[in-house]
């Protein structure tokens, strides 16, 4: 069996993520998938900044599952742009042009 590589291979979840997902360790194909499932199952999607949920658009509305793992995201991308939302609170949104972030602060170095 060869071991997985890039995004496929499994990674450490921290404690948040991995309570909601009911998984230690995921690829990050599968995690960014099963948020999304999530997402949608429960209709976060809005069209507009800290709008209501109207299941579409490219805004996220963090509910009391999601909030803990959003807040966990304190990074800075490659072109110097700080994503933090270690102080969101429930019902405000995210873009989800942010979920690489999210992700990738969610799962241990």
């Amino acid at each position: 069996m060869t071991e997985e590589k890039g995004l496929k291979k499994p990674v450490k979840l921290k404690s948040e993520l991995a309570q909601m997902l009911g998984e230690t360790e995921l690829p990050r194909t599968e995690i960014t998938k099963r948020l999304w499932d999530y997402i949608k199952e429960n209709k976060l999607q809005t069209k507009t900044e800290n709008g209501k949920p109207e299941n579409a658009g490219k805004f996220i509305v963090a509910d009391a599952t999601l909030l803990p793992i959003f807040r966990n995201t304190k990074s800075t991308s490659k072109s110097g742009k700080l994503t933090d939302l270690t102080s969101m609170k429930e019902g405000q949104t995210v873009n989800m042009m942010q979920m690489a972030a999210i992700v990738g602060a969610n799962i241990e170095a």
